[in-house]
């Protein structure tokens, strides 16, 4: 689940804090990284288990409907399509999503605010009413309708990153409503996986694919940290028509970072550790940096694959 361009961005924040405060040790930093994926996966897991907390939202207001109309002597049938949405029990009964939640003391308690607010504009929307007022309706229709509240309602939803803040703190994780958009998109992929015929031990995404992922961040921070003032020779040294005192701070991490990889992992091709790293300067640092990223990168490659210390295939895999 976790993707090698999010292994890169982790190392690279986990650097970032690193050298800023002097106190850390390259052991911490270690904790750190793995700490990062641990709250990423804890966010997924949570993600998908807001199925759960909608439905029984829902549930809820349909029993107080029921007693206000008890006590008024007023007559009132509940539709209850969408808490008895098959998708939804196939997510309530999932033993690994249950499973983790508990293992690892993760509910939506401190966030629970939100779901009046979430819930209200799902009703609003159109494709709910729709599904609601359908004549019948199929598994089909029970998994589209809660991917329309994945793909449309949640993300950049105002609720969910308010209760994600607070949830966040109280809980110790870190980076959630930066991760949000891309865990709802691995909550949606797992989603889809849900078969009407699949029993209550459906897989959810592991956290990383494949376990060579790991060592992969493992190893890409120790040799950033390791060979910090070779690289920082090699940045200096490439530095044509650029003030080494103006580089900005994230831009040497991020030439550090590539470093690493361009040196210690023959698996992953020039272009692509190339543009990956490109592209994360655009994301993290300033508006010029790419070109800077660019510029740099490409001179240390050809100064060594010139003097052939540098043994790279190309177009090979991330």
């Amino acid at each position: 689940m976790i993707s090698r361009t999010l292994v890169r961005t982790r190392v690279i924040q986990t650097l970032y804090a690193y050298y800023k405060d002097g106190d850390k040790t390259s052991l911490s930093a270690k904790k750190e990284l793995l700490k990062s994926f641990s709250d990423s996966y804890d966010l997924y897991v949570l993600l998908l288990s807001l199925v759960n907390e909608l439905t029984q939202y829902a549930e809820e207001q349909i029993e107080a409907a029921e007693s206000r109309a008890k006590v008024m002597h007023e007559e009132y049938t509940a539709n209850r399509r969408f808490v008895n949405n098959r998708l939804s029990q196939k997510v309530f009964n999932n033993r690994p999503i249950r499973n983790y939640l508990a293992n690892n003391k993760l509910s939506w308690e401190a966030g629970m605010d939100a779901m009046g607010a979430i819930y209200k504009e799902l009703t609003e929307t159109d494709y709910y009413k729709e599904y609601m007022s359908a004549e019948k309706n199929t598994y089909e229709d029970d998994k589209r309708v809660w991917r329309k509240i994945y793909t449309e309602l949640l993300p950049y939803n105002e609720a969910l990153y308010s209760a994600l803040d607070e949830m966040e703190v109280v809980l110790d994780r870190n980076n959630w409503t930066v991760d949000v958009d891309m865990m709802l998109t691995f909550a949606i992929k797992t989603l889809k996986r849900f078969e009407e015929e699949g029993n209550d031990d459906q897989e959810i995404l592991p956290m990383f694919k494949q376990e060579e992922d790991l060592d992969f961040a493992k190893d890409l921070l120790r040799y950033a940290i390791e060979e910090k003032d070779r690289y920082e020779q090699l940045i200096d040294t490439h530095l044509r028509n650029w003030d080494a005192s103006r580089v900005a701070y994230m831009d040497r991490i991020i030439l550090q970072t590539a470093l690493a990889e361009l040196f210690h992992f023959d698996d992953i091709a020039l272009e692509v550790t190339l543009n990956e790293y490109i592209e994360l300067s655009k994301e993290y640092s300033t508006d010029k940096s790419y070109t800077f990223i660019n510029g740099v990168l490409t001179e240390i490659m050809r100064d060594e694959k010139r003097q052939g210390t540098l043994m790279k295939a190309m177009g090979m895999r991330v």
